[in-house]
């Protein structure tokens, strides 16, 4: 899109029902005796249950029913944080629609129980409908005001803006995306706000409270346009060489001239003569270099005609089905009905294309149908490779009781690890308002289905056993989160914290040292767990006190486990679900590069559970040892080997260094330093916390490949032998998950509408980068010169060079 164009949505065109969210009250309550008492400091803070009443009114008056949010009584900070729903549509709006929003208190007694109220409009003077966060200054005392013009109105006057409305006012600008993100920069920036905030609020005391609604926003502007008409009447022409503003309703629409010509070249009675047709070599030559885009690209009409003509002949080749579906006209039932009966005659496609079909450019049910026949020939570690993102998929169906949801039980209902990570994928979803009834439709279908399982020959548990088995993960969870409330209200150092947990696991909670029944692992379901171990479970210092927990498994060894509480591990799970892809793809093709894979579970929005794998950071092992070969030495001495270590011990240290920076390198993780970069006694270096992906990283400059100067030390340097081993295994690797890219790619798709952070940024653009990665425009041999210049330029960046550039990734690791 030109700086000049301006897309634009008319709101007689939305079909979609007014959608709010009430979010919090900002202030501290008045007085219940005195409601405009509200600049006595000295009086004492009011507590209430609070709720807002929003009542739409349409040039003046009301227009359908008030609704009304729940009760909050969590003051002083009141947060509902609810999605509101109006019956009345954006097409039936005016350009006068308001919208009055009443604060009420159960608390107090009928007289006193107005809190104050506030009107805005829906549409600015400009005539587009207002997005994003809007603060409204409530008239305390006073129901809101719905008559035009309103004598409750919530915009702060003119004349009484400060310094910090413009920021608020910013800072709208920059979540509604029209404001470009600069990530270091934008958290100086908040923190100065929040200072600023702070300030003013002490300067001007607590006179007004204000409520906080946020409206839903659409990809471009909506203007408002009456339904029926045709035009805006413009603004009238002023003497002056003002430009003028001409909104064209035609913009977008579909050429009626273009559609007609597609409409005859589609024409079913040309489908005699299709069957019989042929490519010319040009033309193969296209459909060639069609079949080989990713599945991120869209096709042009040129492009779709062209395999429409020659669908018939394309029926062989596998490949081509994805692309042939997209250049369907789904609305056209013909069409649709022609493009379903060849869908059932075309070659089996491959479970990666299989996973393109249920992404939301497929909305067909018939084909989403499809794409789920073709999982079924997958094995279950294949399907436990997809799961976290089949169960996203779900976003995308026309149904609660999908075909891919009744997949997804059944396949779990014969195996046990199916089920367990099925039911926490859809379990941490549920916190979701949107989807939240779908996926409990998913997790109830499971339960019922499970439930009714009767006990196998091979001494198998029945059904009721398994889901029990099941649910007092959760439970266990549950306790886990209270202990670690409990922990950290000590006070004092972490030492003191540490010795509270054991006296709590040996103490009051006494029960988790020995399970009544054993509990499946959350993270390896296959593994029964019977209790903690109190003497040998700790507590990481950092912020968040994370538990290290030791259980006792039912074969008499150990499972040692790292419980948090307070962090979204739900982008860390997936990145170590995409490493443990990654190594599956080269294991297949024999090549073992021993990356450590670690179990990643969310178990709730800022709550779960990773497997602690014993290891030292490299910034420990820098201060202790002076050099990663130093502490190999340590563990796998040989006077013989490379450097003082065993040929073995160095070869897997190459090896993993070249799996973590191809890796890295695609997904584009962000903020490595050495503490997070670890180091196992065997020699496997693995990477762990990845709260920047696809290109985000919180430092500026980050180098290409994540590659820190001591991993080139260990291996003799950048002129060694062992260097241009590491160099090989990476270009190896690198073309090797170049074959896999639309997997990988249909796999992120999926997780377009999840709430991982760095995905629901920004979708579309994520997506680009991680296919940019895999640079599909060179052949393999180009591919190996690209990516060993790219590690070249990494390496220089890392040795003392006067070029401007490289010293900016040479600061990058300090």
């Amino acid at each position: 899109m030109s700086g000049n164009e301006f897309r634009f949505f008319l709101s007689c065109d939305i079909n979609l029902p007014v959608t709010f969210r009430v979010d919090r009250l900002e202030g501290t309550l008045p007085s219940p005796n005195s409601p405009n008492s509200g600049t006595d400091s000295t009086t004492e803070e009011r507590k209430g249950e609070l709720y807002v009443e929003c009542a739409l009114y349409i040039d003046g008056a009301p227009f359908g029913l008030p609704t009304k949010t729940r009760l909050e009584s969590a003051g002083p900070l009141y947060c509902w944080n609810e999605l509101i729903t109006l019956s009345t549509k954006y097409r039936d709006l005016t350009a006068h629609s308001q919208l009055a929003l009443t604060v009420w208190d159960l608390s107090c007694g009928k007289d006193d129980g107005l809190i104050g109220g506030a009107t805005i409009l829906l549409f600015n003077n400009k005539m587009q409908l207002k997005t994003g966060k809007q603060k409204l200054r409530l008239w305390l005392g006073k129901q809101a005001d719905g008559s035009f013009p309103t004598s409750t109105p919530g915009k702060v006057p003119r004349q009484e803006r400060g310094e910090l409305e413009r920021l608020e006012k910013l800072a709208n600008k920059y979540e509604r995306g029209q404001i470009q993100p600069v990530d270091w920069l934008d958290r100086l920036t908040f923190k100065a706000m929040e200072k600023i905030k702070d300030r003013e609020s002490l300067k001007n005391g607590s006179s007004h409270l204000y409520l906080v609604v946020d409206f839903c926003s659409f990809e471009h502007r909506v203007v408002f346009q009456e339904s029926g008409a045709n035009f805006l009447l413009p603004s009238p022409i002023a003497s002056s060489n003002e430009l003028v503003t001409v909104w064209d309703p035609e913009v977008g629409k579909i050429n009626p001239s273009e559609h007609k010509q597609l409409k005859l070249a589609r024409s079913l009675t040309r489908g005699i003569i299709d069957r019989d047709l042929k490519p010319s070599s040009n033309e193969r030559k296209s459909i060639q270099r069609i079949l080989k885009y990713p599945p991120t690209r869209a096709l042009s009409g040129d492009e779709r005609q062209l395999l429409w003509k020659f669908r018939f002949s394309l029926m062989s080749e596998k490949r081509a089905l994805t692309k042939f579906l997209r250049c369907v006209e789904w609305s056209d039932v013909q069409e649709a009905k022609q493009a379903i009966e060849l869908m059932g005659k075309w070659e089996m496609i491959d479970v990666c294309d299989a996973l393109e079909l249920l992404s939301p450019l497929f909305e067909s049910e018939e084909v989403r149908a499809y794409a789920v026949s073709v999982l079924e020939r997958a094995d279950d570690e294949e399907l436990q490779c997809y799961l976290l993102q089949l169960v996203q998929a779900l976003r995308f169906e026309r149904t609660d009781k999908s075909r891919l949801s009744q997949f997804l039980v059944q396949r779990s209902l014969r195996n046990i690890e199916l089920a367990s990570f099925l039911r926490w994928f859809v379990a941490v979803e549920l916190h979701d308002p949107a989807y939240a009834k779908r996926f409990y439709s998913t997790y109830e279908f499971l339960e019922e289905n499970m439930i009714k399982l009767t006990a196998g020959e091979n001494g198998e548990e029945d059904g009721f056993k398994m889901w029990q088995s099941l649910v007092r993960q959760t439970e266990l969870t549950a306790q886990l989160c209270s202990i670690m409330r409990d922990v950290r209200n000590v006070r004092g150092n972490t030492q003191k914290k540490i010795d509270k947990l054991r006296q709590l696991l040996s103490g009051l909670l006494s029960e988790l040292t020995y399970f009544d029944e054993p509990i499946r692992s959350p993270l390896a379901p296959s593994v029964l767990i019977t209790g903690i171990v109190p003497s040998e479970s700790s507590i990481f210092k950092s912020a968040l006190h994370p538990l290290r927990l030791t259980f006792r498994t039912a074969n008499g060894g150990q499972s040692k486990v790292i419980f948090k509480k307070g962090d979204d591990i739900r982008q860390d799970q997936l990145v170590v679900q995409m490493v443990s892809l990654m190594d599956r793809l080269l294991k297949l093709e024999n090549l073992d590069l021993h990356v450590t894979p670690y179990k990643v579970l969310a178990t709730g929005q800022d709550e779960g559970m990773l497997e602690f794998i014993p290891s030292r950071s490299l910034a420990q092992i820098l201060s202790d040892h002076r050099s990663i070969i130093s502490y190999l030495q340590k563990f796998h001495p040989d006077e013989h080997g490379p450097f003082g270590i065993t040929a073995t011990c160095l070869e897997t240290f190459i090896k993993s260094c070249a799996g973590y920076s191809v890796i890295t390198y695609i997904l584009g993780i962000g903020d490595r330093h050495l503490d997070n970069l670890l180091l196992r006694d065997d020699g496997r270096l693995f990477h762990v916390d990845f709260g920047f992906i696809l290109g985000r990283d919180p430092k500026p400059f980050p180098p290409p490949m994540k590659l820190c100067k001591e991993m080139v030390e260990a291996m003799g340097g950048a002129e060694s032998q062992y260097y241009t081993r590491f160099k090989s295994y990476c270009c190896e690797a690198y073309n090797i998950l170049r074959k896999s890219s639309n997997l990988i790619l249909n796999l992120f798709h999926l997780m377009a509408g999840s709430n991982i952070p760095d995905i629901a940024s920004d979708p579309e653009k994520g997506i680009l980068k991680l296919q940019e990665k895999f640079r599909l425009d060179l052949d393999d041999e180009a591919c190996i010169h690209f990516f060993q210049d790219l590690i070249n330029e990494s390496v220089s960046a890392l040795f003392p060079q006067m070029v401007e550039t490289i010293h900016r990734w040479a600061q990058y690791w300090r």
